[in-house]
């Protein structure tokens, strides 16, 4: 949960910090790190699918959404700036949430496969809810800050290469 929860995103605020020490070397390379920075993403978002562990998907979910802050940050833009920020604090709560819940059906079953797992919603209804919360708000549905933060980013630079649009909208369906 520390992981996922703070050390990432403060690693995330902190490239912001410095992108203003560093604005002139930035503007330079800044779609190298976008196009990187997707294409990263989209590889997280392939591991996704084939994931069976629940801590694993939980993990490189937030990886994958780290890579949508590096888009947002390296835009030099204030929309893209201010919507990784709310990405950093929106993702850092789900991804707590989900860590918790994943170590709470740890220690009540000992495994983390998915497919041992399948079958607790008949024993633990309200344990269920909270997933499908948090599991709604971390893949952006329309009640989150998530949702806000992918159009932010979607929109953010409509005018740079094709590949990266395609590439930015299969991070967003795989994501």
């Amino acid at each position: 949960m520390i992981l996922a929860g703070v050390l990432l995103k403060l690693g995330g605020y902190g490239l912001m910090r410095v992108l203003f020490f560093m604005h002139d070397y930035s503007v330079n390379y800044n779609y190298f790190w976008i196009g990187l920075s997707l294409y990263g993403s989209f590889i997280v978002g392939c591991l996704c699918i084939c994931q069976v562990d629940i801590k694993s998907l939980i993990a490189y979910s937030s990886v994958a959404h780290i890579g949508l802050v590096l888009c947002g940050i390296f835009s030099i833009n204030i929309w893209g700036l201010c919507g990784s920020l709310v990405l950093i604090i929106g993702h850092g709560l789900c991804s707590s949430g989900l860590f918790c819940l994943a170590n709470i059906i740890y220690e009540r079953v000992g495994r983390r496969r998915f497919i041992v797992n399948r079958g607790l919603i008949v024993f633990i209804p309200s344990l269920s809810l909270f997933w499908f919360i948090l599991r709604a708000n971390n893949i952006a549905s329309p009640i989150s800050l998530n949702l806000l933060v992918n159009d932010y980013v979607l929109f953010l630079d409509w005018e740079f290469l094709s590949f990266v649009r395609c590439n930015k909208t299969m991070t967003f369906l795989f994501d």
